[in-house]
């Protein structure tokens, strides 16, 4: 199987002063997902927990939403010259009489390793194809001092992050604080279907008492991904867009944003939040 990581050699230059050395990077290769056989998408990828990441993102599809559901995934030939296999494409067999929803039939997508479900932005769609209401019951409730040490937790546990400075991590923790699984790519969506994906084959879907925290951006994917795996909150250190703050809102999602120390933007589900009481007040 591929590597997680290659060398590749640098020129390093440090104050007028220029060294040529080895430089751990990275790797990124392509990943072919068919489904039942059929060539359904082809993602820019970091090797390992590949059959993870096609169950996810079927799950993100609709097409996926129990163990009983997955019948197998395998790894296909590759296309080297010697006939070797490449383990860049996978194939995932549904069970008997699952239904795959015609909007997945219909797409071929080519997604990049910063781009989840390219030209899918609908949602109508995600609404139609959603298992689970994020209806938590009791309702969660975090305290931002709990959501503040979250970011901290997730970097902690990013073990190749620390040799290569060129991952994104998605890390799914208890209502408790605790990190229940953290997954590693060089595409964000990419490590959220690798989460997703581990959590069905474990039969655990919905994630309906779970905070999923992830190192960049909030993208409508990710909001999608979480709202089709039942998560009921989605925070992020970075920016959310304006179309995942819709699908938040629509589909009551906790939205938190900007989540860097003690600060934070929530931008939807603030319920489910106990929130500061505001100063001079008691």
């Amino acid at each position: 199987m591929g590597r997680v990581t290659e060398r590749r050699k640098v020129l390093r230059v440090r104050d007028g002063a220029v060294t040529g050395r080895p430089d751990t990077l990275v790797a990124e290769e392509p990943l072919e997902i068919r489904l039942n056989g059929r060539p359904l998408a082809i993602t820019m990828r970091t090797p390992g927990d590949d059959f993870a990441l096609a169950a996810g993102f079927l799950v993100s599809e609709g097409v996926l939403g129990t163990a009983s559901e997955l019948r197998n995934i395998v790894y296909c030939a590759g296309a080297t010259a010697d006939g070797a296999n490449t383990y860049n494409v996978v194939d995932v067999q549904t069970a008997p009489g699952v239904t795959v929803p015609d909007i997945t039939l219909e797409r071929n997508v080519y997604t990049t390793s910063s781009c989840g479900l390219c030209g899918k932005a609908s949602l109508d769609a995600v609404r139609t194809t959603a298992r689970w209401p994020l209806a938590d019951t009791p309702p969660l409730r975090l305290t931002t001092e709990l959501l503040a040490r979250l970011p901290e937790r997730l970097r902690a546990a990013q073990r190749v992050f620390d040799r290569t400075g060129g991952l994104h991590a998605a890390g799914l923790f208890s209502e408790d604080g605790e990190l229940l699984d953290l997954r590693e790519d060089v595409g964000r969506h990419n490590a959220v279907d690798k989460l997703v994906g581990r959590a069905l084959q474990a039969g655990d879907l919905p994630l309906s008492r779970t905070v999923l925290v992830v190192s960049g951006r909030a993208s409508f994917e990710l909001a999608q991904k979480a709202m089709m795996a039942g998560i009921p909150v989605l925070a992020a250190v970075s920016a959310p867009s304006s179309l995942a703050v819709d699908l938040a809102v629509e589909a009551g999602m906790t939205l938190v944003g900007f989540l860097r120390g003690a600060s934070m933007n929530i931008y939807a589900g603030e319920h489910r939040i106990a929130l500061p009481a505001p100063a001079g007040r008691p």
